[in-house]
């Protein structure tokens, strides 16, 4: 008998589809900096040099970015009746 967990095709899709609605409403650029970053595995310099802009900058758009992606991901408190 297999232990192992069997995954969710069709949570993993719906998953991924939510983060990239997410993604899309980020600002063109801070969505570069984390799709760089995070599915080209890009250094802040290598992103940098393509976006034409500084690292400190690529690392503010992607300090927003992420703080943007927390507050639209953040699950809504559940109130209780009594």
């Amino acid at each position: 008998m297999d232990r192992h967990p069997v995954s969710d095709h069709a949570a993993v899709h719906a998953e991924r589809d939510a983060l990239r609605i997410e993604l899309d409403k980020l600002p063109r650029r801070q969505r570069a900096v984390l799709v760089l970053r995070y599915y080209a595995g890009m250094s802040d310099l290598e992103i940098a040099e393509v976006l034409g802009c500084g690292a400190g900058t690529v690392r503010g758009y992607a300090s927003r970015a992420l703080a943007a992606l927390r507050v639209e991901l953040r699950p809504t408190p559940v109130k209780e009746h009594s």
